[in-house]
């Protein structure tokens, strides 16, 4: 669990330096520099999809996925969740235009998506190297600083997420290295981004995705690419 704790930390300290520069920055500074975020994270899921060879994996994953997003409706829970933190400090916004729920979903699924999440925590829990996890505990640090300066407080809170769910690969490595192959781990990989996209729109202020309840696709490819294994 070393190299998880310290990619927790890492977003932690990245986030408490983006908060305390954000101070110093005025709110259409802040708003401008949220909008070159948007196009940044646009590019990292247009880059980061191209990673995928079987469409049909990613549109059956994106559909049963959004199915199951929507019947939980975990977009609901997780603002239900900042909002209720955001009561429980007066009620205020963190960041100006932008939620403390919104600050959280955004930094949760950029720290989370991505095969070094997944890659990185399975070397953890099956040979107890760190390496992977430690360089994507720089990456992250550096991008908490960037987006805490915009979307507030809730890129700290990301933090726990990414605990709980790189955790959860290191702690079951052993049970489920053997269906992450590398096709799967590359579709899940490009569905993630995929999600990135919409994200990456919600905050050009393009469209309003409830990008959370696209989540579970994120996790089908595990359970598609054995059975879509001979077609393209």
């Amino acid at each position: 669990m070393l190299g998880t704790i310290v990619n927790a930390a890492a977003i932690v300290l990245g986030g408490a330096i983006g908060l305390f520069l954000k101070k110093g920055l005025p709110e259409r500074l802040s708003d401008t520099l949220m909008k070159g975020l948007g196009l940044c994270t646009l590019y990292i899921g247009i880059s980061g999809c191209l990673a995928g060879e079987n469409t049909l994996v990613l549109i059956v994953s994106m559909v049963v996925g959004t199915i199951i997003g929507e019947a939980v409706d975990l977009d609901d829970k997780i603002n239900r969740l900042g909002k209720w933190i955001e009561r429980k400090f007066a009620g205020k916004r963190f960041s100006g235009k932008v939620s403390l729920a919104e600050g959280f979903v955004t930094a949760s699924l950029l720290f989370c998506v991505g095969a070094m999440a997944i890659v990185g925590s399975l070397q953890s829990g099956l040979t107890g190297q760190h390496e992977t996890l430690f360089a994507k505990s720089v990456l992250d640090c550096v991008a908490a600083i960037i987006f805490a300066s915009s979307l507030g407080v809730g890129v700290l809170l990301s933090a726990g997420l990414v605990f709980a769910y790189q955790g959860s690969i290191t702690l079951l490595a052993g049970f489920i290295e053997p269906f992450l192959t590398d096709p799967v781990i590359a579709e899940m990989n490009c569905v993630g981004n995929v999600i990135i996209i919409g994200l990456a729109m919600n905050m050009l202020g393009i469209s309003k995705f409830k990008v959370m309840n696209f989540v579970p696709a994120i996790f089908l490819p595990i359970l598609l690419c054995p059975l879509f294994a001979n077609f393209l």
